[in-house]
């Protein structure tokens, strides 16, 4: 029966929040749903009660009114005043393996909490030592990503926020991040680490209205915008962009014949109209192309 199966998940959550076993009978629909209700206000109480993670989640996330922090934030002895960064890290796959060496990289006497946002998203909230500046977040940031690249094999990239000094912060430290691992995935995608200052265009191009971008391509590009370019294109013309138009030095890099990566810089202005060989075209495609992704992104959503 319904009411049984719903008697018999609720109190097999109860076990797993709080390792209390419980037996409840029931003999009719009503009795188990006052049953059912009260086990899960239980689960509730015991989850905000001694769920750091979970507290923090609901932080974040917006759950948690302000004028309740500082009381359940004492309750799970948590410094609502300690200066803090907070890293967001994304990979497709969060496992056990990543989470252990995360708890190995930051043991519990540093007061380093991991608390789990989404299946392929974590949160690390890490207290700021005295004497550390944005360098240092940029450090740890790094040092996240290259030690679960190489102990866990997992391709990871990460965002980090401002240093806050209280608890109140921590849910616009959390957009900011949010935003930051968002707009760093879309725009900069070759990079692993996005710091919360340093998204320049990218963050503007993001919040721009969808329509606007649509006007600007095909102010630049006329009635047939291009739907994407090739990987290899794209590939030719960012190892360009890296080497400031350097045409010499970039064909080095890349291997390729000078006359082959003018043809291939040719065929570009063939398709678009702009010489990206000048700088003030090379910098009108680099926008176009992100407002582009900007836009392939909005429509597979």
């Amino acid at each position: 029966m319904d009411h049984t199966q719903e008697l018999t998940k609720a109190l097999a959550e109860l076990k797993r929040i709080t390792g209390i076993s419980m037996e409840v009978t029931a003999d009719t629909p009503e009795e188990a749903e006052q049953a059912v209700t009260q086990i899960r206000c239980l689960c509730t109480a015991y989850k905000e009660k001694y769920n750091k993670a979970d507290f923090l989640q609901g932080l974040m996330t917006g759950g948690i009114p302000a004028y309740d922090i500082a009381e359940r934030a004492a309750r799970l002895h948590i410094n609502p005043d300690d200066q803090r960064v907070l890293f967001l890290l994304e990979s497709r796959h969060i496992d056990d393996t990543v989470t252990e060496i995360l708890k190995s990289m930051f043991p519990a006497q540093t007061k380093t909490y991991l608390v789990p946002i989404a299946e392929d998203t974590l949160a690390l909230l890490r207290p700021v030592r005295t004497g550390e500046t944005g360098a240092d977040s940029r450090r740890i940031a790094r040092t996240i990503v290259d030690t679960l690249n190489t102990e866990a094999l997992a391709q990871v990239q990460l965002a980090y926020s401002f240093m806050f000094k209280n608890l109140m912060d921590l849910p616009e430290a959390f957009r900011e991040t949010s935003l930051a691992l968002k707009v760093g995935k879309l725009f900069y995608s070759e990079q692993t680490v996005f710091p919360y200052n340093e998204l320049g265009i990218g963050r503007l191009i993001y919040q721009l209205p969808v329509s606007l971008c649509e006007n600007f391509l095909k102010e630049i590009f006329g009635p047939d915008v291009p739907e994407a370019f090739d990987e290899e294109t794209l590939g030719t013309v960012n190892r360009f962009f890296q080497n400031n138009l350097n045409i010499a030095e970039t064909s080095r890099q890349l291997h390729m014949h000078r006359n082959t990566l003018i043809y291939r810089l040719e065929q570009i202005q063939k398709r678009t109209g702009l010489d990206i060989r000048l700088f003030e075209d090379a910098m009108t495609f680099k926008i176009a192309i992100m407002v582009l992704n900007y836009l392939q992104s909005e429509r597979n959503h």
